[in-house]
């Protein structure tokens, strides 16, 4: 918890209140991003995301696996995320585990959508190989490396990241196989698919403070807020997925022009963070070359 004097505290709701927030910026803007991929070797994909002084990692491992039977046709996506004890004092012990489960079913319901895969942002039918019986199961671990606010909005922009650095090899299957038995798959160790990540939406919390509120806020931020709304937007500008958190209750109508503001800022963030994901694959290609 961040402790700031009654002073400290009008002076940050009251900047917020006339567009101009302490570190200089208007209220719907982010601090710079930085992207880079390819972070750990062993992954099948990965990337680093920092956002002002917050710092995170995400990391994919897919897995061959068996589709769960209410819904044969589908792979398998789990997100787990651990917060490192060093990124912040509050982390230590039972605080830093309960923000891990929060932050990882906060990234379930904003990117994996409805128990069935309804409406997710990564499509789990395109991970099936064969129906019923085998499938790629995707583990995507995160780590809170650095915690300055806006942990959960970073963290989608790294599995974004990730994803978009995910190989799959590609995978034949024994033509011989009887229908009852499981079938013998071949794992190439040269061809691999790139994971489609077109759908896969960026995430944007609006912290209410006062009557107004922002994106991206800093620690310092979000101790005065009484709540907040994450939203999940692809490209196409459709919701994937939408969490609050925070005791106070809100408006309907706020909660609606929440979302149209979060779609409005979803499309400068998607931009950016494309842009950002191919200069830092293009500077991952480069260094494998010169190496």
């Amino acid at each position: 918890m961040v402790g700031l004097s009654l002073g400290e505290q009008n002076f940050i709701k009251g900047g917020i209140a006339q567009d101009l927030r302490t570190d200089g910026r208007k209220r719907l803007a982010y601090r710079p991003i930085f992207v880079e991929t390819g972070v750990i070797p062993q992954a099948s994909g990965s990337a680093r995301v920092k956002l002002g002084a917050t710092d995170v990692i995400a990391s994919v491992k897919a897995e061959l696996g068996k589709p769960n039977p209410s819904h044969p046709d589908k792979g398998k996506v789990s997100i787990y995320v651990d917060c490192s004890p060093t990124a912040e004092p509050t982390f230590e012990g039972r605080g830093g585990e309960e923000l891990s489960t929060e932050l990882s079913s906060a990234l379930q319901r904003c990117l994996l959508g409805g128990k069935s895969g309804a409406g997710a942002g990564i499509d789990l039918s395109s991970l099936s190989i064969v129906e019923g019986k085998v499938c790629w199961d995707l583990y995507i671990d995160g780590l809170v490396v650095s915690s300055d606010g806006n942990v959960l909005d970073a963290l989608g922009a790294a599995i974004k990241a990730a994803l978009s650095n995910t190989v799959i090899p590609k995978v034949q299957v024994a033509a011989n196989a009887s229908s009852d038995e499981q079938p013998e798959v071949d794992v190439s160790d040269e061809e691999f698919l790139q994971f489609d990540t077109s759908a896969v939406p960026v995430i944007i919390t609006l912290t209410k403070i006062g009557k107004h509120y922002i994106v991206d806020a800093t620690t310092e931020e979000e101790s005065q807020m009484s709540s907040a709304v994450s939203v999940s937007i692809n490209r196409q500008g459709r919701i994937c997925g939408l969490t609050k958190r925070g005791g106070a209750g809100l408006d309907p109508s706020i909660i609606l022009d929440m979302i149209s503001v979060a779609k409005h800022v979803s499309e400068q963030l998607i931009n950016k963070l494309d842009s950002e994901i191919a200069a830092a694959e293009a500077c991952e290609e480069e260094t494998e070359m010169d190496s």
